[in-house]
């Protein structure tokens, strides 16, 4: 043990522990314990021991590896308590037990051994067949972003009530099913690898533009998201998508220092300061979309979106970016994969090509679609429009409609602060 854990901010410093570490230690528990929804629980009361622990004795050396072997002990204690889980025991505790008295270094294998990857593993357990899409992806995010319930609600634009549920129904489901804790064989990668891809895309979008809380970019999700697409394309390199999906996600993760301004506040993409972009990480990026086109295959959604990125990339001002490219890659990536926020982005990019009263007409029919109904971004998208047409008593309006559906405190404050200066200028 240290002694930084008797730091005041010890709380903060356990929670930012979690949100890296948690997938980690689910996954090795699930290797152990073949029980998703059981390994969560383990996990989560674990974490509940080191809420009182730490504090008082400091945060260990290695706090995933603490967490694992804590919640392999709970497996076994809870197991030997329980009248119906004797049965179980016969099964699991032989293998417990002879690991606990081998002491052997199992805890910091689970969390530090990059060849098993027990993530990824945990990854096509949650991608499972058994469980309807919306349940693949909420579960993963649950278990391998180490997001919460309400995180999840706004990556999926649902109530948050409506995704708890969907996530306790999909650990029972898994759990009946007795889904083994393994990678699929190569037979069945490329049908799993759809629901892999947008968990993972949905992870790297939640650290992007964090949903909740004071951070406009969560790294570590990012980070995570981007180290299992590599992984990924690694296991299918005959797969183009995988590849599209990290030359997306390097791309716009090379922006991530311009992002910001110092005092962390949102930095719009025309206004940032594209010496500041990561040119190794646009350099990787190229190279990934570069394989994917290589492989000769139909272009799919991720390669589309890669190749969008790119035109941004490649430019080096605003002004020499090729939108009528992003269009036509827009308009390709509506006929393969139609969805409001994909025509909200079309809308953008048709604004920018052709005029704010063109990009207005895309926008109209979006206002009626009740799955944006809760989406900050339609309303902000729209007063952006609108300020470009000068009717800026309008645009204010929609500036703060925007803000009152805003997740981020920085989204928030930016969008109210346009909306004060649309106000401003329409009462001049």
């Amino acid at each position: 043990m240290t002694g930084s854990a008797r730091m005041p901010d010890v709380r903060r410093t356990i929670d930012a522990i979690w949100r890296i570490e948690s997938a980690r230690v689910v996954a090795g528990l699930v290797r152990v314990v073949n029980d998703v929804g059981y390994a969560e629980d383990l996990a989560q009361d674990a974490l509940v021991i080191a809420l009182e622990k730490w504090p008082r004795d400091g945060v260990p050396d290695n706090p995933a590896a603490w967490l694992t072997k804590v919640a392999r002990n709970l497996a076994v204690d809870k197991v030997r308590r329980e009248q119906k889980g004797r049965e179980k025991y016969a099964v699991l505790a032989p293998e417990l037990d002879e690991q606990r008295r081998a002491a052997t270094p199992d805890p910091e294998a689970v969390v530090e051994d990059p060849v098993g990857d027990d993530v990824l593993r945990l990854v096509f357990v949650a991608c499972h067949p058994v469980l309807a899409r919306d349940a693949q992806v909420a579960l993963t995010l649950r278990m391998l972003g180490g997001l919460s319930t309400d995180e999840i609600a706004r990556a999926f634009l649902a109530p948050s009530a409506t995704v708890g549920q969907r996530i306790s129904r999909a650990k029972k489901t898994l759990s009946e099913a007795h889904v083994p804790f393994e990678v699929p064989s190569a037979r069945e990668l490329p049908q799993r690898l759809e629901a892999v891809l947008e968990v993972v895309y949905l992870i790297f979008n939640e650290g992007y533009s964090a949903s909740s809380g004071d951070r406009l970019i969560r790294d570590e999700l990012c980070g995570e998201a981007m180290r299992l697409g590599r992984i990924l394309t690694a296991l299918l390199p005959r797969e183009p998508e995988p590849y599209g999906l990290v030359a997306l996600m390097e791309i716009q993760a090379s922006r991530f220092a311009a992002r910001t301004d110092r005092h962390g506040e949102p930095v719009l993409l025309d206004d940032q300061d594209r010496s500041r972009w990561n040119r190794t990480l646009i350099r990787h990026g190229l190279g990934a979309l570069d394989r994917a086109v290589a492989l000769g295959r139909p272009l799919g959604p991720y390669t589309l979106q890669a190749a969008i990125a790119a035109c941004h990339a490649r430019a080096a001002t605003p002004a020499d970016t090729d939108w009528e490219r992003i269009v036509a890659l827009y308009d390709g990536l509506a006929a393969l994969n139609p969805s409001p926020v994909v025509e909200l982005n079309r809308a953008v990019a048709v604004s920018r090509a052709y005029g704010a009263s063109e990009g207005l007409t895309v926008l109209e029919p979006l206002r009626q679609d009740p799955r944006l109904r809760s989406y900050h971004l339609l309303p902000s998208v729209r007063a952006d429009l609108l300020v470009r047409l000068g009717r800026d008593g309008e645009a204010a309006a929609e500036f703060e409609a925007a803000a009152a559906l805003a997740g981020n405190a920085h989204d928030r404050r930016a969008l109210l602060e346009l909306a004060a200066a649309a106000q401003e200028r329409a009462g001049r």
